[in-house]
């Protein structure tokens, strides 16, 4: 890989790590009690899922820590945490059908699929916290399947549908410019 290559890619992961941080500290949170979710805070992972695995792993790590430094709670880094699964099958996914996005069918497979995969992995980390009665008192008040799985995980579900469709807007542009070398192709 050329020095250049290598300078673009660091400084691409390290963009969207800072943009994966500064959304969630601006970006307007909907409020679903007990439940919270960001809008766009998954853009920056779904721009680094759309260039290559590594620049996702990278991102994902980057944002997590951000979570963490920023001082949000246990939970919150946890379900930050839980995300690398969906990213790395996500990106994995673009690299092996590189046109998979160009067909709606294709488009509505992959926001699915890892919508699916993320709602299901950010439930599993929200489980233990749950059980340990270390939530706010308002997840107990609506029991376990509304908290967990209703508002984490099928919440999570639309917010990666949301935060999908976003990205592929902002991406569209982005790759006109010409020097990112991106796997998926996001047309029409």
């Amino acid at each position: 890989m050329r020095q250049n290559d290598r300078i673009f890619k660091m400084v691409t992961s390290a963009m969207l790590c800072a943009l994966g941080i500064i959304i969630p500290m601006v970006s307007p949170k909907i409020t679903i009690e007990p439940a919270s979710f960001t809008l766009a805070s998954h853009v920056a992972l779904f721009l680094a899922m759309f260039i290559s695995p590594k620049i996702s792993v990278v991102v994902w790590f980057g944002t997590t820590l951000g979570f963490q430094l920023t001082g949000m709670p246990p939970v919150v880094v946890m379900r930050a945490a839980s995300q690398i699964v969906f990213v790395l099958a996500g990106a994995l996914w673009l690299q092996k059908n590189p046109d998979l996005l160009k067909s709606k069918k294709g488009k509505r497979m992959f926001g699915l699929a890892t919508g699916v995969l993320h709602g299901a992995m950010e439930v599993l980390a929200v489980i233990p916290f749950y059980i340990s009665n270390s939530l706010p008192a308002a997840n107990y008040q609506k029991g376990f399947l509304i908290s967990v799985f209703v508002l984490v995980g099928l919440g999570t579900l639309v917010h990666n549908l949301v935060d999908f469709t976003i990205a592929q807007v902002v991406y569209k542009p982005v790759c006109k410019m010409g020097h990112i070398r991106q796997i998926a192709t996001v047309t029409e």
